[in-house]
């Protein structure tokens, strides 16, 4: 049985589509199904992405793809031009690897292998969206899938409502619940200190990180920090923080461009999580049951971040932070609000992991395989 991926070009659709992966191998073995495969069929992802494909036993083909922006640029020319080039890649790559089924986490580089699955008729066709306002692939490419599962519940109505479900997003089984004392072992922590998780994310967050810089003597004479700055950010930060990181509170400083596996341990230690408002983000804090704090991406397409981040505020277990209104005093007495305050954190972890849909990978995972005919 071969499994087609699809999806953007960043983690936030990566590591869905990898507890997806995960969950299908096992329902598989479960019925006897031992030669699976799976092929990733899209836009170029990051060197990052690359290696967690290997790890996971993933192939790849890259395909032309074409974006449709809701602005005036000249890109949508040149986009408009290859949009038929995007088309025939595709096809011609699943005409060469046809699939038994495809999955598409959406994202711009999706439509081309949604239309061709269409076309092959593929008997599998799934579509996820993860953020609160459908995208605008995912609002094309509905009408070839059979099934659409959404993360948050008002995306639903940009959909067909006779085949679309709130599933929740699908997060890596061993995300949370990871031994603390091994993972302060990983990071090397060995006080008693609270510790504020920053995370920036595969493409970085560099309003969120030149505020950490700014305010982390202030940080660190309290707290320990595990910042994951993104690849494109790390240099300049130590740089920056080079002063820092040579005085005796850097021993409580932990930069790090990315974590694939290992944000794992980061949760567990955790007591707060200072983050972007992407939907995998805001699921995974979910899931493992942490305070947060969230600076929605200023100017995100279709402004999903923010409204993502509005959305989930709702349940009590976020503060937000406008991109605009985040200065590192705020970010340090936002921090200090929560982490000083037992009744504050309890509160907002409780409020938390209600939010998630814990089994959403199963739930996608069984759909996939009852339209191929095997549950």
């Amino acid at each position: 049985m071969r499994i087609i991926l699809t999806g953007g070009g960043s983690g936030g659709h990566i590591f869905p589509l990898i507890a997806v992966v995960r969950k299908l191998r096992v329902l598989a073995h479960e019925r006897g199904i031992e030669n699976i495969t799976f092929l990733y069929v899209g836009p170029r992802f990051d060197a990052i992405s690359e290696e967690v494909f290997k790890r996971e036993g993933i192939s790849w083909r890259y395909v032309l793809s074409s974006k449709l922006r809701r602005y005036m640029s000249h890109a949508n020319i040149l986009d408009a031009f290859k949009f038929p080039f995007a088309l025939l890649h595709a096809l011609w790559v699943l005409f060469w690897n046809m699939p038994d089924a495809v999955f598409s986490k959406g994202g711009y580089g999706s439509f081309p292998v949604m239309f061709s699955s269409w076309v092959y008729r593929i008997p599998s066709r799934v579509i996820h969206e993860s953020d609160s306002t459908p995208g605008v692939a995912n609002m094309m490419a509905a009408i070839f899938a059979k099934r659409i599962g959404t993360a948050f519940k008002s995306a639903v109505l940009g959909f067909p409502i006779e085949k679309t479900a709130v599933v929740g997003l699908p997060v890596r089984e061993d995300l949370c619940g990871q031994d603390p004392k091994r993972a302060r072992l990983f990071f090397n922590i060995a006080s008693n200190r609270k510790v504020v998780l920053v995370m920036g994310g595969s493409q970085g967050a560099r309003a969120i990180n030149e505020a950490i810089a700014l305010v982390a003597p202030k940080l660190l004479a309290v707290y320990e920090v595990i910042h994951v700055s993104g690849p494109g950010n790390y240099e300049m930060l130590k740089a920056e923080l080079t002063s820092v990181l040579e005085s005796p509170v850097g021993a409580y400083y932990h930069l790090y461009p990315f974590l694939t596996e290992e944000i794992k341990f980061a949760y567990a230690l955790a007591d707060v999580v200072v983050s972007r408002a992407g939907a995998s983000s805001i699921f995974e804090i979910a899931s493992c049951g942490k305070p947060s704090i969230l600076v929605p991406l200023k100017g995100s397409a279709q402004d999903h971040q923010r409204r993502n981040a509005y959305e989930y505020a709702k349940t009590g277990s976020t503060i937000l932070i406008e991109e605009d209104n985040l200065t590192p005093n705020l970010l340090f007495s936002t921090i200090a609000s929560i982490l000083d305050s037992k009744e504050t954190a309890d509160k907002m972890a409780s409020s938390a992991t209600p939010f998630a849909v814990r089994n959403s990978a199963e739930l996608i995972a069984k759909e996939i395989l009852a339209l191929r005919g095997v549950l």
